[in-house]
């Protein structure tokens, strides 16, 4: 039985192995594959397993042997559910696998606007502490987290291992679904929302007007979810303070998106699932679901 992986280079990075998927099959894994490339390599398959590549009904047509479908992620976009539903062909996902770093990487970046670790690490990198003339150097102000407010835009995993660790520091969590002005309103705002057709700018030009005077915009969820254009305007007029992220819209960005640029937005590269813990436990939860199928289970089917 030949098992292909599409795309393993941000999972694998060469510092994992798919042992659990390789006493299940042959397995043949790819770094990264374009879509001709994807044609190619799954014609002969039984089972092809994607972390971005997008699997169309056309490839599955070119694949006579193909009955499983993997998803390496919990988003499963890339797959053309239906078409594989039509062809009884099963498909899976991996759902909440990186709660956890997720909700840390969202901590990180409120702390980040509240203390500027990053910023006053450089100014002393470059000597400036050490031609000040105090012995404390303050140049952009420190933010204290304890009695601010915590506006939770969607309330599922992801959502409460935040608003668990804000309580920790000492912040007030205001969650969307149960009062979506306050929450909107808070000193900062953080998104968790799934990205769909509903969700799609949910974060533009009206939902900032709501929010506070110098507030705080958080996004570790999908770019799609904010209006980018709306969102520079916000952050040039001082409307929201700071925004900080882990994805934007387009990915990886044109080396002159104006977001990924701008003084006030801190933006890392959509890696906060990638701590090596949460990439093993993808590996390990792939095997889990092709072993399920292989036994006639259902485990994390999405078809």
């Amino acid at each position: 039985m030949k098992l292909v992986i599409l795309d393993q280079g941000t999972i694998a990075m060469h510092d994992l192995s798919w042992d659990g998927l390789e006493k299940l099959g042959e397995v043949v894994a790819y770094d990264e594959s374009t879509p001709e490339e994807a044609i190619e390599r799954s014609k002969d398959a039984h089972a092809i397993f994607t972390s971005k590549v997008y699997i169309s009904a056309e490839i599955m047509d070119n694949a006579p042997d193909l009955k499983y479908i993997g998803v390496l992620a919990t988003g499963f976009d890339n797959v053309d559910v239906e078409a594989a539903k039509a062809r009884g062909i099963a498909c899976t996902n991996i759902p909440a696998y990186s709660t956890e770093a997720v909700a840390q990487h969202t901590i990180a970046l409120i702390l980040e606007t509240s203390n500027h670790i990053g910023k006053y690490s450089e100014m002393v990198h470059a000597g400036e502490w050490a031609a000040a003339k105090d012995f404390c150097l303050v140049e952009e102000p420190l933010t204290y987290l304890p009695g601010k407010t915590l506006g939770i835009l969607g309330y599922g995993n992801i959502g409460k291992a935040v608003a668990s660790i804000a309580e920790a520091l000492g912040m007030k969590t205001l969650i969307y679904s149960r009062d979506g002005d306050a929450a909107l309103c808070a000193d900062i705002v953080t998104l968790h929302m799934p990205a769909n057709e509903e969700t799609k700018h949910f974060i533009n030009a009206e939902t900032l007007d709501k929010m506070k005077d110098g507030a705080v915009l958080i996004n570790t969820a999908r770019g799609a979810l904010i209006d980018e254009k709306a969102l520079l305007d916000a952050l040039d007029s001082g409307k929201i303070s700071w925004f900080a992220a882990d994805v934007l819209t387009h990915e990886p960005p044109h080396p002159d998106d104006p977001l990924a640029k701008h003084a006030r937005a801190i933006i890392t590269p959509h890696n906060c699932w990638t701590p090596k813990d949460i990439r093993r436990r993808i590996c390990d939860r792939t095997a889990d679901n092709f072993a399920s199928f292989l036994e006639g289970g259902t485990l994390n089917r999405i078809d």
